[in-house]
């Protein structure tokens, strides 16, 4: 299916990109915060803003073993569980925020990172659920979410082809075909010459469903590209400011950042338009500053036409440069002052 649609709107090529504004960890455990990342969201021009649904208990266990610390990113030093209990988002908000969202007219839905978030997520009655990169290998929560019949946006992050292809058989085994796929390059930040930008088509191309972006690189720059390339959708992180703590605070996007990216991705979408030649509107008064040819000297009745009194000149009113050769040569009908358009009455 190769669009899916969020509360009646339409997610495919040819519609303007979806844009999400993740909140992610940003509202460090401060509820008024959090209603403030979504009125900002809005203003900023975001379609949606986008939650997590997890408890430290939900996603991992209480364990300091090695396997459960973490080592080479910005949350190094930490175990797993240290983190989440930092990053989750209570469950308690999730409800009154919908409400905050719902007012604003922006669309708000989450990740659930097991059953019982999306047994919650159901009671909350979200539009779709977005399955995080890591959740995309993980198949009884695939078929869990895909159960509901909402739509589905999957990161494909760290996915290999066969693991994206066994993701989407499970989502559609469950009579779900509302499914789309974004370009995910999990690292925080990510370098942009590890995103791969050309990969978005070829899944659309393999999976036959809208395709996107979820972005962790620093800037917009990645972002736009990819809706040059076709991107559906356009996922960021956001925060109210990258000076406040919190895990993701670092690589998420201020609101003036993103409300800039917004106004070029809906600059980007005015300038991609259709395959066209010839001339537009606004190019009509242009056409005087095209060549053309011109009487450049004074010419008498029955007097040749030469390369010295005949030239190709700006603007654009005489008769096509083509014909230079043909005139030259040719006699003049009449008398000719120099600055005069050349047309075909004008030759003998």
């Amino acid at each position: 299916m190769s669009f899916i649609e969020i509360n009646g709107r339409r997610i495919a090529k040819g519609h303007p990109a979806y844009i999400i504004a993740e909140m992610s960890a940003n509202h460090n455990q401060d509820f008024a915060k959090a209603v403030r990342i979504i009125e900002a969201a809005q203003k900023a021009g975001a379609d949606a803003i986008k939650l997590q649904t997890y408890t430290p208990d939900t996603i991992t266990i209480d364990c300091d073993n090695e396997y459960f610390k973490i080592q080479g990113t910005i949350w190094a030093g930490k175990n797993l569980y240290q983190l989440y209990g930092e990053a989750f988002t209570p469950w308690e908000w999730q409800p009154k925020l919908k409400e905050v969202a719902d007012k604003l007219k922006i669309d708000i839905f989450s990740t659930p990172f097991d059953s019982s978030a999306v047994d919650f997520l159901e009671k909350m009655n979200v539009p779709a659920y977005k399955v995080a990169s890591f959740e995309n290998v993980d198949i009884p929560l695939l078929e869990k979410i895909a159960c509901t019949g909402k739509p589905i946006i999957m990161s494909t992050g760290m996915a290999t082809l066969g693991e994206i292809d066994e993701a989407v058989r499970t989502i559609r085994q469950a009579m779900n075909n509302q499914l789309a796929l974004l370009k995910c390059t999990s690292a925080y930040p990510a370098p942009p010459e590890e995103v791969n930008l050309k990969t978005i088509n070829h899944l659309s191309e393999a999976f036959d469903v809208p395709t996107g972006l979820s972005d962790h690189t620093m800037g917009s720059a990645v972002a736009v590209g990819a809706v040059t390339l076709g991107a559906c959708i356009v996922e960021k992180h956001f925060t109210l400011s990258r000076k406040d703590p919190g895990p993701d605070s670092a690589f998420s996007m201020e609101p003036h950042e993103f409300k800039t990216m917004v106004e070029d991705i809906r600059t980007i979408e005015k300038a991609l338009g259709k395959v066209c030649y010839g001339i537009t509107e606004k190019q009509r008064e242009s056409r005087a500053f095209r060549r053309s040819l011109f009487v450049v000297e004074d010419v008498k009745v029955a007097e040749e036409f030469t390369q010295t009194n005949v030239r190709s000149i700006r603007p654009g009113n005489g008769l096509h440069t083509r014909y230079l050769t043909k005139i030259i040569g040719k006699k003049a009908a009449t008398n000719i002052a120099g600055g005069t358009p050349l047309s075909w009455d004008l030759l003998g």
